[in-house]
């Protein structure tokens, strides 16, 4: 069985201010790389094969820190990037909730299948995460792999080696720079 290792990215100053970022290109914050660095130090006992990332510069910056200690490689992987918000990103939540209270609704109904306008879906967003994890299998069929994300593109891939609805993937977004380890599995997405 593969095992991975799972790390959102650490902060950014939207993070902090409620804004959704979706695929915007947002950089860390100082407590962002701080995240990274301490972290780095914790996973540096573990023996990695490979670091593998989303090409969105909060998430790269993340795993070029954490490589430098593990001495590592790093390689970018479009198919791991955040949801894409569409019309919502760099909005704060309230104002969504607010100005987009339909959409809102929408979502919590249909949390799988709604998409914000000019946005992805949940269900999208996990069958390009798992496109991503079966090639990185298929690139490292053994050993220990780091793969730096996201929030909900990280809960898609929680939820389905963890045999999790898909529709509860909001309630498993990990926190910033904390890891989470999860044993591949490659079933069929839970709905």
């Amino acid at each position: 069985m593969k095992r991975f290792c799972l790390v959102r990215h650490g902060q950014t100053d939207w993070n902090l201010g409620g804004r959704f970022q979706g695929q915007s290109d947002t950089p860390l914050n100082q407590t962002g790389r701080a995240e990274a660095q301490s972290l780095a130090g914790q996973l540096k006992r573990y023996s990695f094969t490979a670091i593998f990332t989303s090409d969105l510069i909060r998430a790269r910056e993340t795993a070029e820190i954490i490589a430098t200690v593990l001495q590592l490689p790093v390689t970018a992987e479009p198919h791991l990037r955040e949801i894409k918000q569409g019309e919502w990103e760099g909005q704060f939540m309230e104002d969504i909730r607010t100005r987009n209270a339909m959409g809102w609704d929408e979502r919590k109904i249909d949390p799988v299948n709604f998409h914000p306008p000019g946005g992805e879906s949940v269900t999208e967003v996990a069958e390009r995460t798992q496109a991503a994890m079966r090639n990185i299998v298929h690139l490292y069929p053994t050993g220990l792999v780091l793969i730096v994300s996201h929030g909900l593109a990280l809960a898609t891939i929680i939820c389905k080696e963890g045999g999790i609805p898909m529709r509860e993937a909001f309630q498993h977004i990990p926190e910033n720079a904390i890891p989470t380890w999860v044993d591949w599995k490659d079933s069929p997405l839970p709905i």
